[in-house]
């Protein structure tokens, strides 16, 4: 089993190094989940992640790519919700790797 060590808690990961439990995410957690995919979290990170996690509260999933895109040009505006923005910021698996950053699960539709 995959683990990170935050704040001298230990925190489990599944195999694909999404957060076991939900309840284990902090801020800390995502900068620590967002070295081991070597990314320095941004004031433009921190905003999609705390979308993503407005998201999953309001629908109980993480969204997929388009559906993630489309939230947030509905929140954030046509500069901020769009694929080529969030490629940028996600390395180009905007869905997969900013929802494991935002401690959510795996989106459903991702491989």
């Amino acid at each position: 089993m995959k683990q990170l060590i935050v704040d001298g808690r230990t925190i489990a990961l599944d195999k694909d190094g999404y957060l076991e439990d939900l309840h284990d995410w902090s801020n800390a957690v995502a900068e620590s989940l967002a070295i081991e995919e070597d990314i320095v979290l941004t004031p433009e990170h921190w905003e999609i992640l705390e979308l993503l996690r407005a998201f999953y509260v309001e629908f109980q999933l993480s969204p997929a790519t388009r559906p993630l895109v489309k939230y947030a040009a509905l929140k954030l505006g046509k500069d901020k919700g769009n694929s080529m923005h969030l490629n940028h910021l996600f390395n180009g698996t905007p869905a997969k790797l900013a929802a494991k950053l935002a401690g959510l699960p795996k989106p459903t539709n991702c491989l």
